[in-house]
């Protein structure tokens, strides 16, 4: 037979023979459950339990060597072409967190409660006896762990997580002396957060080559990349830098010397002096994560940082104006020695570099 439909035509067949549509769609339920061995035999659960335990151990093992590794490895040991110390580090971490993840792994798969069950879907906005079930399954979830009843999983847990902890205070001493540390002994020139190695008369000399700079060799619009004299002639003793020292002393005392119509600049509160003939001398290091620059338009006197396009107006004291740079670039004072070449008037007033907790 068939039934009509409201447009005059006539629907499919209908077989009357066919059961209610319920019955074509019943429940199959759950599959019998299989108890894992651990569920049955407390042999195997304490054998499980040793298993975690020594994982968590093994991580913990490889925390230690971690932190033994970094002061008894020499940093400037080699293995084939890889840093021995970086090489044994790596590893040794590795290991601490892989163990700890297999001995999590293990014990969700052997000794937490292991039982099916059949969530049906809600609405988005649950109902207020929703949360508050939810709440009281995470309550018999943390209670079926059996984190409570298992000291020996919680304790060696505990423990190679609270070692991961240590590591971290341990790598602390890279980042070098603190200020009061370089103050009391001045390991060299322009140690420390707070100083570079410019002073008073040094000369500002062409990046690389290393040649001083007299006003005359800029014209308008001229941006050049320049040094302070001590890293090739040291305010100690008269020699070229070398190592660390040299580093940082690069790294702080980069700046860029701009040369412009003395009209235009507007200088800031004090600054009027620090200038000499438009010509003025910054760092070239952004106060924003302390990436180089010196992407100069010589139009609108703008420098660019090209790592997060911080902008900084020269010609007004290096004021932001645009970018996530929240601080202007430190200006450094010039002056003119007695043969004519450009020299500073001080170090910077003010700390180089991105911002930190001590810096104003």
């Amino acid at each position: 037979m068939s039934t009509p439909s409201h447009d005059g035509g006539h629907d499919e067949p209908v077989d009357e023979n066919l059961p209610e549509r319920d019955d074509l769609y019943a429940n199959p339920g759950l599959p019998e459950h299989q108890w894992r061995p651990t569920d049955v035999d407390p042999k195997a659960e304490k054998r499980a339990e040793r298993q975690v335990a020594t994982l968590f151990g093994l991580s913990a093992i490889c925390t230690v060597l971690l932190v033994v590794a970094y002061f008894t490895v020499d940093v400037n040991d080699t293995v084939g072409n890889l840093g021995a110390q970086n090489l044994t580090l790596g590893l040794c971490l590795a290991g601490a967190l892989l163990f700890l993840g297999f001995g999590v792994i293990q014990w969700a798969r052997k000794l937490m409660a292991d039982q099916e069950i059949v969530e049906y879907r809600h609405p988005a906005a649950s109902s207020d006896e929703d949360r508050a079930a939810t709440l009281e399954a995470l309550s018999t979830g943390l209670a079926e762990s059996g984190i409570g009843r298992r000291p020996l999983v919680r304790n060696s847990l505990l423990g190679a997580v609270g070692l991961l902890g240590v590591p971290a205070i341990v790598f602390l001493r890279d980042l070098g002396p603190t200020n009061a540390q370089v103050t009391k002994a001045q390991p060299y020139p322009g140690a420390g957060l707070e100083h570079t190695i410019w002073e008073q008369g040094m000369r500002v000399v062409r990046d690389v080559v290393g040649t001083p700079i007299k006003p005359g060799d800029l014209q308008i619009g001229d941006l050049v990349n320049a040094e302070p004299e001590g890293l090739f002639k040291s305010p100690w003793d008269g020699e070229p830098l070398e190592g660390l020292a040299l580093q940082v002393g690069k790294s702080k005392g980069a700046v860029v010397v701009v040369r412009m119509e003395p009209d235009e600049i507007i200088p800031g509160k004090g600054r009027e002096n620090w200038s000499v003939d438009g010509i003025l001398c910054y760092s070239k290091i952004c106060t924003h994560v302390g990436c180089p620059i010196s992407l100069y338009e010589r139009t609108t006197h703008h420098l660019l940082c090209p790592c997060h396009q911080s902008t900084f107006d020269l010609a007004d004291s290096a004021k932001v104006v645009f970018g996530p740079a929240a601080r202007p670039l430190p200006q450094l004072p010039l002056a003119v020695d007695s043969e004519g070449y450009l020299v500073a008037q001080s170090d910077f007033t003010e700390p180089v570099g991105p911002s930190y907790w001590e810096r104003g």
